[in-house]
């Protein structure tokens, strides 16, 4: 993306470390942001939007992640300009950005995690159908991703996280190819064109929208600290990281979207939502190109679901120490002790850990319960419109150096991305079957 923010003279620029020269070779937190923010869910929806619209919204997916890269930019931009986290400025913004987050964590924590060690399941069962129950792969999945975030800090887990995105790189790529894509519909779906059907509005917001992240957007800056970014001289570098972060994802949703297009829409078939679709899917491939690539393909599928897991399993964690830290008093919550890797050894740290682990998997066992689900999506969907919202609040504000504050092109892709995703969230609302909630 862009310089946003606008021109620095000499002497403004004197004064802050000088800018390392971007290069591929620090690419890391992009790649993390990129693997946790795609997850099987956003498959799925990609794939549903191609079987049932073929090419025509491919323009749609490709501004989703424009969308997110300005997010994710903004507050990899908060963190390095100030040195100060992303929670801390939310903290000085009132007492509510206070209660809502800690509502959001306790309640979407819970709920998450029963999702993530429900889908990194899927696959596994799939793969080895006679081995144990759905139930008890989820829960391997969530204690295997306890033990691997609690004893590793950023460096191996960003890693391992490079590694899962490859698989998932292949894996999709390998999928587009093999169901041989209508170039001359590909180029055709660039042009901004709504499906002739109901709701095509609705549904070409909830693509755009839908595509490569929730909170892990704000987790963003947290990992760049995590690298051992914390000032502005990291300033480039930390930019094309966050492109290749979302010319990665918009790779997987092309490539996802493609497969859609010929190997469903082609033959008229449906798939459900929801991660069962992949494995619907996976018996289709199976059909057609035989096991070997439906093996290949669950692969791919489990790669996804537990980059998302192990993810949200640090990520998150990161932002709830620092949340705690901020809490307990200690004054400005500043990027260089999540550098330092203190919050990654801290018991808030772990007691999350813990608290996305132990509890959800009661959910494994006795399904969802129906009126935290209805609370887990509304707050779901209010998240994004709140982070966009304060975002252009603190990178407009004396908050944040004056050279780093918005420019005209981030504050209008801010603002585009609030209105979406607020108009989301009224639909997520009213959508909700509130007649039977009381």
């Amino acid at each position: 993306m862009a310089d946003t923010t606008g021109n620095t003279t000499d002497h403004e620029a004197s004064q802050h470390p000088s800018q390392r020269k971007a290069s591929w070779k620090y690419i890391g937190p992009g790649i993390v942001v990129a693997a946790t923010g795609v997850g099987a869910g956003d498959l799925v929806a990609t794939l549903i939007a191609g079987s049932n619209f073929g090419y025509t919204l491919l323009w749609a997916a490709i501004i989703g992640c424009l969308v997110k890269i300005s997010l994710a930019e903004a507050a990899g931009r908060w963190h390095l300009s100030t040195g100060r986290t992303l929670f801390d400025g939310w903290a000085s913004l009132g007492r509510w950005t206070t209660w809502f987050f800690a509502v959001y964590l306790v309640v979407w924590g819970f709920v998450y995690g029963a999702a993530a060690m429900s889908s990194s399941a899927l696959p596994l069962q799939a793969l080895f159908p006679d081995v144990m129950d759905l139930k008890w792969w989820g829960i391997a999945c969530g204690l295997v991703g306890l033990v691997f975030v609690w004893f590793n800090k950023y460096a191996v887990f960003e890693k391992v996280m490079t590694v899962l995105v490859g698989v998932m790189f292949l894996v999709t790529v390998y999928l587009a190819i093999r169901v041989t894509p209508n170039i001359a519909d590909a180029f055709a779906g660039l042009l901004p064109v709504l499906p002739d059907e109901k709701d095509s509005i609705l549904n070409t917001l909830g693509l755009i929208g839908g595509v490569g992240g929730t909170i892990t957007l704000a987790a963003y800056g947290y990992w760049v600290n995590a690298k051992g970014w914390t000032d502005t001289g990291w300033m480039k570098v930390m930019r094309l990281d966050n492109r290749v972060a979302y010319a990665t994802t918009g790779i997987f949703v092309i490539a996802m979207l493609f497969v859609g297009a010929e190997l469903l829409h082609s033959a008229n078939i449906a798939i459900a939502s929801g991660d069962k679709g992949l494995i619907q899917l996976g018996d289709i491939l199976e059909k057609e190109y035989g096991t070997a690539t439906a093996k290949f393909f669950l692969i791919g599928f489990f790669a996804t679901s537990f980059t998302s897991l192990i993810g949200v399993w640090h990520g998150v964690s990161l932002m709830f120490a620092d949340f705690v830290a901020r809490l307990s008093g200690k004054g400005q919550a500043k990027g260089e002790e999540v550098a330092s890797g203190e919050r990654e050894r801290s018991s808030p740290f772990r007691a999350y850990l813990l608290w996305l682990t132990f509890p959800p998997m009661i959910l494994l066992f006795e399904g969802q319960p129906f009126r935290l689900i209805i609370i887990y999506g509304v707050l779901g969907a209010a998240f994004l419109p709140f982070l966009a919202g304060t975002l252009i609040w603190l990178l407009n504000s004396s908050r944040t150096p004056r050279e780093w504050r918005n420019g005209p092109l981030s504050n209008a892709m801010l603002a585009v991305a609030g209105l979406l995703f607020l108009v989301l969230c009224v639909k997520q609302v009213w959508d909700q079957p509130w007649g039977e909630f009381f």
